[in-house]
């Protein structure tokens, strides 16, 4: 295992901070996924002396001796009362080094969308395995979705050490039985790291139970991971959100958040749908002018010509610009309690595009257990993974969701209800 033989490398004191790291944990029910991030909280003194205290009187009334330290994440009532996790739950501490966020999403398959939701914008994936039963059906749906979503770091720790005796053979046999699903997806980085998030084993502190084990612990690995930089590397996406004239602007300026890529004043760039081609004049943000921008930053953009530009509408890279199409093939996770009927006809929302879609056809399913593709004409149903083409009335301006998180992701919304019913990757 190459984590077993890595030499121990700590977080230093007063290290630089490394910015924002997005995660999300999931897990099978009962793998103590809720208990984890408790102890990460707890062993980073992330927890207020009040909290505490009423941690501790919430587990004397349910009869434990010791404080429940899944108590903290499980916070809805219901919750507490079923033993599981429910809902996401967003959940934010620091360290010396750097900030986190971590997405609490539920174990069991009934809630796989909330899951889906928890992910859809995490850097990383911590996953729980129980050290007693192994890679379980809803395991590999977690390491699916995390490959489907894009994550590129996958961190599968494996709980309940202590129920093992800390052994490294129980260790090891979680650890082959990963990699071997693993292996037919696309996750570049995955890594190992076993764990007692009931004793505090290796989740902050070393602790004394495993010697064999030299690597980091998981709160140090998940300290030296480095975010992908993907979308800064794509090509430059700028959804238009509001066309208006700034106070003090000569040009008209187009308001929105950079999708992906980069620009500056000068850049040769394309607006859609119209395809004419300008450059960029100058760029705005809250604070005054700037040269240049990046994905994420929410900026007023002024083109050197007069074009008619409004939401919905996008501008590109001149050099590498998105595709224009009415058809898409697409993968939906299905969503909603209502099942998907082919023919059907839905709203698709599309960066700040919203139009009307109709599912031309589903071609097949995903068998989560296998990877296999099987072809179907049944409905669709909640968390059911399927391949679609889709037929949309005004053209979408997108790339591939493999090149573009951003421009290549869509969701559907029922056009009755407005509730969104699927999450959508384009192909």
């Amino acid at each position: 295992m190459a984590n077993v033989t890595a030499s121990k490398t700590a977080a230093p004191t007063g290290a630089a901070d490394r910015g924002v790291l997005r995660m999300f944990t999931a897990g099978s029910v009962d793998d103590g996924k809720s208990t984890l991030i408790g102890r990460l909280l707890h062993d980073t003194q992330q927890i207020l002396e009040n909290q505490y205290a009423a941690l501790t009187q919430a587990s004397l009334r349910r009869g434990q001796s010791a404080p429940d330290l899944s108590l903290l994440t499980d916070g809805l009532e219901a919750e507490r009362e079923q033993g599981i996790t429910i809902d996401v739950a967003y959940r934010y501490f620091a360290t010396a080094r750097r900030k986190f966020i971590i997405a609490d999403t539920p174990g069991h398959e009934q809630y796989t969308r909330n899951m889906v939701t928890g992910a859809s914008t995490a850097d990383v994936a911590v996953l729980l395995a129980d050290a007693t039963k192994g890679l379980l059906p809803q395991g590999k749906r977690h390491l699916y979705i995390a490959s489907l979503l894009g994550i590129r770091h996958v961190v599968v720790a494996v709980n309940k050490m202590d129920l093992v005796g800390y052994e490294y053979e129980g260790f090891k046999s979680v650890c082959s039985e990963f990699k071997e699903y693993a292996a037919g997806l696309a996750i570049p980085d995955l890594r190992f790291v076993p764990v007692s998030a009931l004793q505090g084993d290796m989740v902050v502190e070393r602790g004394n139970h495993i010697d064999w084990y030299f690597g980091p612990t998981l709160l140090e690995m998940l300290e030296m991971i480095e975010p992908g930089e993907e979308a800064l590397e794509a090509p430059f996406r700028f959804p238009v959100q509001l066309a208006s004239r700034l106070q003090g602007s000569s040009g008209r300026s187009h308001l929105g958040r950079i999708a992906s890529g980069t620009v500056a004043v000068g850049d040769a760039v394309v607006a859609l749908p119209s395809n004419r081609r300008t450059t960029v004049s100058a760029i705005h943000t809250f604070d005054g002018t700037r040269p240049f921008a990046i994905a994420g930053d929410s900026v007023a953009v002024v083109l050197a010509d007069e074009i008619d530009l409004g939401r919905g509408d996008l501008i590109a890279n001149a050099e590498r610009p998105p595709r224009s199409t009415r058809a898409i093939e697409a993968t939906l996770v299905w969503l909603d309690a209502e099942p998907l009927v082919p023919g059907a006809r839905y709203m698709l929302k599309h960066l700040t595009r919203t139009v009307h879609a109709r599912i031309a056809a589903v071609n097949d399913r995903v068998d989560v257990e296998t990877l296999a593709r099987h072809a179907t004409t049944d409905r669709v149903h909640m968390n059911d993974i399927v391949h679609v083409a889709i037929g949309v009335q005004q053209p979408l301006f997108c790339d591939a969701y493999s090149r573009d998180r951003a421009t290549g992701a869509f969701v559907l919304i029922d056009e009755v209800t407005n509730q969104t019913v699927a999450a959508g990757m384009i192909q």
